[in-house]
């Protein structure tokens, strides 16, 4: 028992520790990008974040992110504790799908207007995600959307990762939209 309380003092402090270093703000979070007012994309957020998320008045949380035990394993916990809602949709980097993309846009679909933090690793498949829903589910113009991607994205990561230029191409032709390329 002594064991555990030390355990749980010591995660105490690591976590306000974090906090006086600021890793606590979602500025910090890699890629974080503010698309609206109740839409927010990010890379990795880390249970000391948590809290950050909660001023916000975040309400969902949806990780494009596959599970893995160092990047992520505490994540749902931190979050279901703070009494927000998560989701995960795991998409393989080398190979999102249509199926995916359904998923998401179901789970995007239900939210009602719930503040929503979409978020994967790096915020790739998250910018990504997001700005196919906004295009094709909101009828946000391609233009208008395609600057939040590219606050993300830029040439040089789509030429890197050609299978997500190929992803968003064929999404948006799916739905008859013009193709960011």
């Amino acid at each position: 028992m002594k064991s555990y309380l030390l355990l749980l003092s010591l995660a105490s402090a690591l976590v306000a520790s974090a906090f006086a270093r600021g890793q606590g703000d979602l500025e910090d979070v890699r890629n974080f990008h503010r698309v609206s007012d109740v839409l927010l994309t990010a890379g990795q957020i880390y249970p000391e974040q948590v809290a950050a998320l909660q001023s916000e008045n975040v309400e969902l949380i949806i990780n494009l992110a596959v599970a893995d035990p160092k990047r992520n394993a505490q994540e749902p916990f931190a979050v279901a504790a703070a009494g927000i809602s998560y989701v995960n949709i795991p998409v393989l980097w080398d190979s999102p799908t249509p199926r995916d993309l359904d998923l998401f846009f179901a789970m995007m679909d239900a939210r009602q207007g719930r503040k929503t933090l979409v978020h994967c690793f790096a915020n790739f498949r998250a910018s990504a995600f997001t700005y196919l829903y906004r295009v094709i589910r909101e009828g946000v113009p391609e233009a208008e959307a395609r600057e939040d991607l590219y606050a993300v994205w830029d040439a040089a990561k789509f030429d890197e990762n050609p299978i997500w230029r190929a992803f968003i191409a064929d999404a948006l032709k799916a739905a008859e939209i013009t193709s960011i390329d």
